[in-house]
């Protein structure tokens, strides 16, 4: 996919699990002149994810995948992303874990973001134990997919102050603006060759 700068854009898949507004912001990222990334489809393991009912919106392909059977519906999903010349997956909220099967056959060319400064909180309810352990910072971590949980090269992180009347709520609301931002410098970092 060429963009209308010349810039070839890299087609991208993202994979949702929620509301998507990762996602949202990353579709409307790709739609910039400057943007590396052509968002070609959307893979949700969520049928009822909202993100899904936004893209009826646009024409971007979606599919669902329940992931009762993992290895039969990653097969699907690997035959889906060939066909489709998908290049990049970005998981945006996604809650189920690929395996190192899947990781291996796209290598070094999954990302995915994570609401911790990362190696800290990896997981689940990473605002609950930055708060519970007085952290005076926390933030969110793009970083590569590897076959350990969190565990891959980080690309970009942005740090966020906790105040002493934040609650997980308030802090989550604050984290993913500073996502919002962080994705996209991500991918730019990544895939813009200065």
């Amino acid at each position: 996919m060429v963009g209308s700068t010349g810039i070839s854009k890299i087609k991208t898949a993202i994979f949702i699990s929620g509301n998507g507004s990762n996602m949202k912001n990353l579709i409307k990222f790709s739609k910039l002149k400057t943007s590396p990334i052509y968002v070609d489809l959307v893979l949700s393991s969520n049928k009822k994810a909202n993100g899904i009912r936004y893209l009826k919106k646009t024409k971007i392909v979606s599919k669902i995948f329940n992931f009762k059977k993992k290895n039969n519906h990653e097969e699907k999903i690997l035959k889906i992303l060939k066909k489709r010349k998908i290049n990049l997956i970005c998981l945006a909220g996604f809650m189920k874990i690929l395996s190192k099967d899947f990781i291996k056959k796209f290598n070094g060319r999954i990302l995915n973001i994570h609401p911790s400064l990362l190696p800290k909180y990896k997981g689940l309810n990473t605002h609950e134990r930055a708060i519970l352990n007085n952290e005076k910072f926390s933030g969110c971590s793009v970083h590569f997919v590897n076959s350990k949980l969190d565990s891959g090269k980080i690309i970009l992180q942005k740090k966020v102050r906790i105040n002493k009347n934040d609650n997980p709520k308030t802090l989550s609301k604050k984290i993913l603006k500073q996502e919002h931002k962080l994705y996209p410098k991500a991918l730019k970092k990544l895939l813009t060759r200065n």
